[in-house]
């Protein structure tokens, strides 16, 4: 096989250690290269020791393993040090069953890269992984604001409470102050009926049936407890929202062509240009970006038959996103997307229509990014005109299914 770098390095990375191998072209013709290896600690001094070593051996590429968040401070210092380096995923440099130690994967991962054989995994400008963690973890706390309310309505259950079958939030204004004096000892249901705000002051009636349970004084201790932890849970969201606006800031024009999607709100703009960037340039194609996400057909043949068609597992996190948007979108008032989920459903299924979506969705954004043009409705019933037999032909089927006997008979055009 061809020789493509005459000196490169391939890293095996782990918790505490680093294990470096350089293979350096020998000059004398000959087909074995030279090899080094060298193993180091984590810490930031022998990690910069580690940068050193491999500009002395004059290294044009180093690939390492991403294992979990471990190679995260490696990828950095040799980045800032303006060494070239590729991320690879371990499931595709699988070294030889039976040769396995830090110095052979070592070794195996440099050999792959001195010949060409490994494909570098999508890491996104410094910006965009600042962006990246900011995003993410804000989802992190939305969803644990979610869970404690959860834990807040059983917990509401257990005292025979039934202020959710009542007011609409429990959160709301007038759920906060109710729950605010239960927390504190009232026990009156007319007085913690009469706190109600708002249109909850209409129902009244069923708000005093509603808040008469059996409040035990550990009750009491969780909904005070739960209250704190959801008040501080909001706190760090709203100053997290201030962090993700600093960091998406230079991203603005990106982020104004995504909002023109349906279903695409400021928040979900940010969390999507966090996972794929605002430079479509890393992706050949559309086709490439769905398939890194997860939201396009497997492939999977043998003996010429298609074994399965399931979805790769991808980017969680954008396809969580997407998933959401989706919704949002599938929602939206003569929108596109609403009549694809709809003509997809009634033949596959909801799950898969969905999903369909979500690749529909993740297309149009690499297009918009990439052409930097915003987005343009087709309207509901572009499906129809694109295919007005294939509509013909379900109507016709579906009225014959309820039992008639359908002829039909051209409209003639009207002459003015």
């Amino acid at each position: 096989m061809d020789v493509l770098y005459g000196s490169c390095a391939g890293l095996d990375v782990h918790k505490k250690t680093v294990v470096a191998c350089v293979l350096s072209s020998t000059g004398e013709g000959g087909t074995r290269p030279r090899k080094q290896v060298r193993t180091f600690s984590t810490m930031t001094a022998d990690l910069g020791r580690l940068r050193e070593w491999l500009r002395e051996a004059q290294v044009e590429q180093v690939a390492l393993e991403s294992t979990g968040v471990y190679w995260w401070p490696v990828f950095n210092v040799l980045e800032d040090a303006g060494l070239a380096v590729v991320l690879v995923n371990p499931q595709h440099i699988k070294a030889v069953p039976g040769r396995k130690t830090d110095v052979k994967d070592s070794e195996w991962l440099a050999e792959l890269l001195r010949h060409g054989l490994v494909r570098a995994s999508f890491i996104p400008p410094a910006a965009i992984r600042q962006l990246r963690e900011l995003t993410r973890y804000r989802k992190v706390q939305v969803r644990e604001r979610a869970a404690e309310i959860n834990r807040l309505q059983k917990v509401l259950e257990s005292a025979n409470i039934k202020l959710a079958s009542v007011a609409t939030d429990v959160l709301g204004a007038s759920g906060r102050l109710i729950l605010d004096a239960l927390a504190n000892g009232e026990e009156d249901p007319d007085l913690l009926a009469d706190l109600a705000k708002g249109k909850l002051r209409e129902k009244l009636g069923q708000l005093r049936q509603a808040l008469e349970g059996r409040v035990q004084p550990h009750h009491r201790v969780l909904i005070r407890t739960i209250m704190q932890h959801i008040l501080y849970l909001e706190e760090a969201i709203r100053a997290l929202d201030t962090e993700v606006a600093r960091a998406a800031a230079p991203f603005g024009e990106a982020l104004t062509l995504l909002e023109t999607v349906p279903g695409v709100s400021k928040v979900a703009a940010r969390a999507l240009l966090a996972e794929i960037g605002a430079d479509m340039d890393r992706f050949a194609s559309a086709p490439q970006l769905t398939s890194w996400a997860g939201v396009c057909p497997g492939n999977q043949q043998s003996g010429g038959k298609r074994l399965s068609g399931k979805t790769t597992h991808g980017n969680v996190w954008l396809r969580a996103i997407l998933g959401e948007v989706a919704w949002a979108a599938i929602r939206t008032e003569g929108s596109a997307f609403g009549a694809r989920y709809r003509r997809i459903a009634r033949r596959r299924g909801k799950q898969k229509a969905v999903v369909a979506v979500m690749h529909h969705l993740l297309t149009v954004i690499f297009h918009i990014l990439r052409d930097r043009e915003p987005y343009r409705e087709l309207g509901p019933d572009y499906y129809q005109t694109q295919d007005p037999q294939r509509q013909q032909r379900r109507s016709i089927r579906s009225l014959e299914q309820l039992g008639f006997t359908v002829t039909l008979t051209p409209k003639e055009d009207q002459v003015a």
